[in-house]
């Protein structure tokens, strides 16, 4: 595992423990069974994003908090420069450049994502809330549920991200802004 899934592992399970709360409680509350949440939690498996926002839900804090150690400091408004999005790579091949990430309060998460062609399918996730992904540059296989769909630059798709889904670059290298709201 990278450093930085062992950071976030930490802080979650150090945030758990400070509020007493139950590792199968929390578990139960971000819909994983406790072997799996254990398995996210010792920094074992790749935690995935909709984890995240589920463990920062139920532990009452932002997401940002588990992302970087540090709380969103601004409540009017936020400027992210061009490449200075926090940075989380969850996969191989996958990583997230959250946009909003200083923001206080914030109904949703505004990132970009940049894939690496892989050879097999995606992995398929569920979280809760709507996902809207715009691709910018290259070509997503996007796969909600049991449909299939190739979105090119210029495409976007809005889902119910209940229905398992996930992307794979095609072709090579693609960027795409999804936003979630959870």
């Amino acid at each position: 595992m990278n450093d930085q899934i062992r950071q976030i592992a930490g802080r979650i399970r150090e945030l758990r423990e400070i509020l007493e709360v139950d590792a199968e409680e929390l578990a139960g509350r971000v819909n994983v069974s406790p072997e799996v949440y254990q398995s996210y939690e010792n920094a074992e498996a790749d935690i995935p994003i909709g984890v995240i926002y589920g463990v920062a839900e139920a532990l009452g804090v932002d997401p940002t908090v588990l992302l970087t150690g540090d709380a969103p400091r601004m409540s009017d408004y936020t400027i992210v420069r061009g490449g200075k999005g926090v940075s989380v790579e969850r996969y191989d091949g996958y990583k997230f450049s959250s946009l909003a990430f200083n923001y206080i309060g914030r109904m949703f998460d505004p990132m970009i994502v940049d894939l690496e062609p892989m050879e097999k399918g995606p992995e398929l996730v569920v979280h809760g809330g709507q996902e809207f992904n715009y691709v910018i540059e290259g070509t997503v296989q996007l796969v909600i549920g049991g449909r299939e769909f190739l979105l090119q630059a210029g495409d976007s798709a809005f889902f119910n991200p209940m229905t398992p889904h996930g992307q794979r670059a095609v072709g090579g290298p693609v960027r795409f802004l999804t936003i979630i709201n959870e």
